[in-house]
Formats: structure tokens, sequence, C-alpha cells
């Protein structure tokens, strides 16, 4: 998906910076409703908000969706990886696509990082916040969304790209 291959310096700074930009404000938010989730719903408060959707304070050793309970600092550890090969990838350019991709997968990312180092144990050792809840899915929160959305995209943009070039 490298539609800017062979970009300019000064053009590859602007895809880092979109996707280092659009990172930043998904953690912000993720971190901010994780705030409010830990504030609002403890003690089992659930909050009904339409249909099945309700909000519901969980925390997830594992990773999106609940799967891979107890692996908490192998998948950390995974996570962080993953973000540092994507941050490397911004730097061969990228088109709009990938660079939106990017930056939701790297918030995502580090909005549950963040979880595991700094909550409860610390160290990898944390929990993550889930709070989404729509009773007939696994709850999550708004770090899943963005990562599970950038890797959708990311797929949209390869597959594009394939059908491009063909």
């Amino acid at each position: 998906m490298n539609d800017v291959a062979g970009a300019s310096p000064a053009s590859r700074v602007g895809v880092r910076g979109a996707s280092l930009s659009i990172a930043a404000v998904c953690v912000a938010f993720d971190q901010i409703t994780k705030h409010w989730a830990l504030n609002s719903l403890a003690d089992g408060h659930v909050v009904h908000v339409v249909w099945t959707l309700q909000f519901n304070l969980a925390f997830n050793g594992g990773m999106a969706f609940g799967r891979g309970q107890g692996w908490g600092p192998v998948i950390g550890v995974v996570a962080t990886v993953v973000v540092v090969g994507l941050l490397v990838s911004m730097r061969q350019g990228s088109g709009r696509l990938s660079t939106v991709a990017v930056g939701l997968i790297v918030g995502g990312a580090v909005g549950n990082i963040v979880d595991r180092l700094l909550r409860e144990d610390g160290w990898f050792r944390g929990r993550v916040v889930d709070y989404i809840d729509f009773q007939w899915f696994p709850i999550f929160n708004v770090a899943d969304i963005c990562i599970n959305v950038g890797g959708a995209l990311l797929i949209l943009g390869y597959l594009r790209a394939g059908r491009v070039s063909s």
C-alpha cells in the first residue's frame, strides 16, 4: 500500500504525523472513556443505553473480546512489537487509507498497552478495562474498536491496491 513510494522526506513526516495524530486521539478518547467507566460503573453499576447495549465494567487479562485469558504479558509484548513495527513502516510513505488504518491500530494498541502497564500489578500484568456490552457479544472498549476498524481498513487498502495493480 505504498502509493506514495519514493515520497519525499517532508511527505513522509506528514504521513507519520497524521498517523500519530490519529493514534493520539484514539488513546485520549480510549483512556477518557475508561476513566469514566472505572468511576461510573464501579460496584456492579450497569448503565442501560438502548436495546441490548449497556455499559458494564469488566477487566480483561486476555486480548480483544476476551480471548487469550491469562496471556496478558505475552499479548502486551506482542502488541508493543506490532506498534513499533507499524511506526517503523510509516517511514516508507503511505496513502490516506493506510495512514488512517495505522493510526487507528497504533492508537488502539497503545490504549490497551497503557492499561496493561499501569493498572493493577503493572508491567504487562494489568488487565484491560472493558465496558461496552451488547450482552450477546464479548465486552470491549474504544481501543478494541480502533484496532478492528484499522485492521479492516488495512485489509481494504491491500485489496484495493491488488485490484488496481491487476
